[in-house]
């Protein structure tokens, strides 16, 4: 496949939904059926090249030869840690670089995706936030992590969890096309229940997933039961205070029927992790539904912060549970390979510092 110019790339296949393939077949001169052989192979069969996909029209090799291409990101760096956990760092044809992790589980694989090469909601406990953003990612950039996870872990990946680099709903536009992509059924055909977008509350856009009817779980990365001290770790509460994100939760769940909303809470210590927290938690979440997911600081240089011990952990969860939320402590996994967000590629950056000096 070709580029149209060297200033104007042609579109990636793989970043297009059911509709686009439609069009592209419309504008070659064939039929609309076409659409769901593409579909299929290159989605479900992983093969992005044309010309290894079979019983196509000569017209529609033509034609996607001169208005599709391709893109192939590299694997700068690819690492396993003993738990199964894989972390991959991805550079993309224009050097920016980006990581995705494969985490495994009972019975299922789960691939966290990343949305932005940085990120610029400047969460205080969040090693990507000290980069900044750089700019976001297509969703064809976001499809080429699946297909290259999915052919370097030569695994069946269950699930897709949009909690990597980057705040999703700050590129609204092509992380629901990468979610409309992913769920597509003639495609690769994901359960809209085994996709889940995290946010750190940009409320506007959640009503805009009401609105859509995007097809894939919410989740939302709440971390504090009061505005001062959500305001000092995530400068996004500024201008969305917890009761209006609370609100936007509660019209979310409305909407979809009483579905479940996971609440992501990083417990740093002696910041938000006591019982008085644990309540005042309770409170926000009562009659919603929520499962919380209580994350214990991963910590990184730098950073301020420090994980809560064991004990502090179980005691806050067990307050939870007692009040009859869903709640679950999530394992650190990967530790030795750097696995927490942005770690990896930090990582690989210092080195190269040292090297070139």
């Amino acid at each position: 496949m070709q580029s149209i110019s060297s200033n104007h790339p042609a579109p990636a296949l793989i970043g297009m939904e059911h509709a686009d393939l439609v069009t592209l077949c419309h504008n070659a001169g064939v039929k609309p059926v076409h659409a769901d052989r593409l579909n299929a192979w290159v989605f479900r069969l992983g093969v992005t090249d044309i010309h290894d996909i079979p019983e196509l029209p000569q017209n529609l090799y033509n034609y996607l030869s001169t208005h599709v291409g391709q893109l192939k990101p590299v694997s700068v760096a690819n690492r396993m840690a003993d738990d199964g956990t894989r972390k991959i760092l991805l550079r993309m044809p224009d050097g920016k670089e980006v990581e995705t992790v494969l985490i495994p589980g009972p019975g299922r694989l789960t691939q966290c995706i990343s949305t932005q090469v940085g990120c610029a909601i400047g969460c205080r406990f969040c090693l990507t936030a000290t980069a900044g953003l750089t700019r976001n990612l297509s969703a064809a950039e976001m499809v080429s992590q699946v297909m290259l996870a999915r052919k370097e872990s030569k695994e069946e990946i269950r699930n897709l969890v949009l909690m990597g680099m980057g705040e999703p709903l700050h590129n609204y536009d092509e992380v629901a096309k990468f979610v409309r992509i992913v769920t597509d059924p003639m495609g690769f055909a994901f359960s809209p229940r085994r996709v889940t977008l995290s946010t750190s509350g940009l409320v506007p856009a959640i009503y805009r997933m009401i609105e859509d009817e995007l097809p894939c779980n919410l989740a939302v990365s709440l971390n504090a039961t009061t505005d001062e001290i959500r305001s000092s770790i995530m400068p996004v509460n500024t201008r969305y205070p917890i009761a209006e994100l609370m609100r936007a939760v509660r019209d979310y769940i409305a909407a979809k029927n009483r579905k479940r909303v996971l609440i992501e809470y990083v417990m740093l210590k002696d910041v938000n992790d006591s019982i008085d927290d644990a309540d005042r938690l309770c409170e926000l979440l009562r009659g919603l539904g929520c499962t919380v997911n209580l994350l214990p600081f991963n910590p990184f240089p730098g950073s301020g912060y420090q994980r809560p011990d064991d004990a502090t952990v179980s005691e806050f969860h067990a307050h939870l549970s007692k009040a009859g939320l869903v709640a679950v402590v999530r394992e650190s996994k990967g530790d030795e390979i750097s696995a927490a967000c942005g770690q990896l590629k930090t990582e690989v950056v210092e080195r190269r510092k040292r090297v070139s000096v």
